[in-house]
């Protein structure tokens, strides 16, 4: 689990600083990346965490959870070293969480991204979402998050 840790914030501080502050960069990680906050997700039947490993190194993971619509479940964290993008791990990674849907009997995959998140939200097009709605959440100490909620519209097999 602090492995994760340490890779998010590594990942979060190279990937964000043209998008968001690094206050809200480290209050977010403080927030959403403190081992024991992983150990209890670990514990949640509706929660899935993976990571993605290439020789023996994690260099990216993902986190999938059942939303509160009874058929939905949605990728909350999608991240991969800087170092591995445009290598289609990504997609590992999706086609991970179709899986997870499909084992669920779940019929929608969501994911929410900031709007200011260029590369990921054309990944993401391409992998098949569609920017469905956007949100605006107030997460305390000042911050909001800015983003596309996107749906996955072309389910691949």
């Amino acid at each position: 689990m602090s492995t994760i840790s340490l890779l998010a914030g590594t990942i979060w501080r190279q990937h964000y600083t043209d998008i968001i502050s690094p206050e809200q960069i480290d209050y977010m990680l403080v927030q959403r990346y403190q081992p024991e906050f992983i150990a209890q997700q670990l514990k949640n039947t509706s929660i899935w965490w993976r990571k993605l490993v290439l020789a023996d190194v994690i260099i990216g993971f993902s986190c999938c959870m059942r939303t509160k619509r009874a058929d939905e479940l949605k990728i909350d964290k999608l991240y991969i070293h800087c170092d591995y993008h445009r290598k289609g791990l990504g997609a590992l990674l999706v086609a991970d969480a179709i899986q997870i849907m499909r084992q669920n009997d779940l019929n929608s995959l969501s994911l929410t991204v900031n709007k200011r998140n260029h590369p990921a939200i054309r990944a993401y097009l391409h992998y098949g979402f569609d920017i469905t709605d956007e949100s605006r959440v107030d997460i305390g100490g000042g911050f909001v998050m800015d983003d596309y909620l996107m749906t996955l519209s072309k389910l691949c097999n």
